[in-house]
């Protein structure tokens, strides 16, 4: 488990200086009556009393391949950069502070990725007219946090920062679908969960969604029947039943009963949808899930695929063809296991050569991911990336996944290097 972290004042060798205080307070001040529009300008503006002398906010896109510029006086003139092979993308893929000096070799330039708690938003890049030590570092990381926090916050008053995310039209079902999923990102001491939602623009049926609450995490994937817009709508309808039952407490059977049985009823006869949901207990490990004919989660133990979780499935719900409670599974994972939870479209997914990517290879590469040290999210992101963003494969369907490392230690990647 990693330490605690100190606060500025207690950590060593570090000095708030009267600058770095005004720079907080102002900008706190500033932000509680500004709009979306003006938070870049201000953020440049109150890093002016430490010194800086350019400072720019990047926004990854949906597809977290490009980092786009937010409008501001110091990002004039300045172009999307791509996540592959640039500093700043550096600074997002690794969650890491990229320094390198500036321009005329004097100064320097730094670029910190924008973390709300573990998820990553984009980059800050801060030229300053000095290198700086240490105390300098970590005051420029507990900025760049403080901003992204802001920009999360003003996003839910304002579509400035999801409109700049956008890099084509987005349907109707897909503005749907990202409405109502939470955050792609969530960690705690005892897990790490990362989520991918395919594609972004254009998805018919597929969600996903999660919970802590307590020691409990809940997980769930659905993928409705058809695509398009009223396939987003049965895919939203049964993650608010699910959201609702598990609120109200119930257990897994009886939350597919609750959404086996709404769906039923709104749509008599014409929609259902293929679900997985689990609860998993982050403290001993102990995972429990239900199908309701999806395919089965995958467990990947030291470096390989050592078990698809297999349970007998209930009927998809909507179906209403369920005769008895469904069957619950269980399994005892041990430190270091992932758990994976899809749907058909990740496994159907096409090659350039062809042929379909299968659970076997979506095994390989998630281990192989997890064996050079990359955590859940980064796993996903590239492993988004090799399935259809080079434009080298094709989804057939929407592709969407969970991936859940328990006690991997993976945590520590996510979080600021100051941390």
């Amino acid at each position: 488990m990693p330490p605690e972290p100190k606060p500025l004042t207690e950590q060593p060798h570090i000095e708030i200086s009267a600058g770095a205080l005004v720079m907080f307070e102002r900008l706190l001040r500033r932000t509680h009556l500004s709009g979306a529009a003006d938070i870049a300008g201000i953020v440049a503006e109150e890093a002016r009393s430490i010194g800086a002398e350019a400072l720019v906010l990047y926004l990854v896109d949906y597809e977290q391949e490009t980092l786009v510029p937010v409008p501001a006086p110091d990002a004039a003139g300045r172009e999307p950069l791509a996540v592959q092979g640039t500093l700043a993308g550096r600074a997002y893929m690794a969650t890491s502070i990229v320094g390198v000096d500036g321009e005329d070799g004097r100064g320097r330039r730094l670029w910190l990725p924008l973390l709300d708690g573990t998820e990553r938003i984009g980059v800050m890049e801060l030229a300053l007219p000095e290198a700086p030590d240490e105390a300098g570092i970590t005051l420029c990381e507990r900025y760049a946090h403080l901003v992204a926090v802001l920009i999360v916050a003003k996003s839910a008053y304002s579509d400035v920062f999801e409109a700049l995310r956008r890099r084509r039209p987005m349907t109707g079902a897909s503005e749907l679908l990202w409405t109502v999923t939470p955050p792609k990102v969530l960690a705690s001491d005892a897990f790490v969960l990362g989520a991918m939602l395919e594609p972004p623009y254009d998805m018919g049926g597929d969600a996903f969604d999660y919970a802590l609450n307590g020691d409990t995490l809940h997980l769930g994937v659905f993928d409705a029947m058809g695509h398009g817009l009223a396939a987003a709508g049965v895919a939203a309808f049964a993650l608010s039943t699910y959201r609702n039952s598990r609120r109200n407490g119930l257990g897994l059977a009886e939350i597919y009963a609750a959404i086996d049985s709404a769906i039923a009823e709104q749509y008599p006869g014409s929609r259902f949808v293929t679900a997985v949901v689990a609860e998993l207990d982050v403290k001993s490990g102990r995972l429990g899930w239900i199908s309701a004919g999806h395919p089965p989660p995958l467990l990947l133990r030291r470096g390989r695929h050592v078990k698809t979780l297999d349970v007998e499935p209930a009927p998809p719900a909507g179906m209403r063809l369920a005769t008895r409670a469904p069957v619950e599974a269980n399994e005892s994972l041990e430190p270091g296991d992932m758990v994976l939870l899809y749907t058909d479209g990740l496994t159907e997914a096409r090659r350039p050569d062809g042929e379909l990517f299968t659970v076997e290879r979506l095994a390989e590469f998630i281990t192989r991911e997890a064996a050079s040290g990359q955590a859940a999210p980064e796993t996903l992101r590239r492993l988004r990336e090799a399935v259809i963003g080079r434009e080298e494969g094709s989804l057939r369907d929407d592709a969407t996944a969970l991936l859940v490392e328990w006690r991997r230690g993976s945590q520590r990647t996510l979080m600021p290097e100051t941390v």
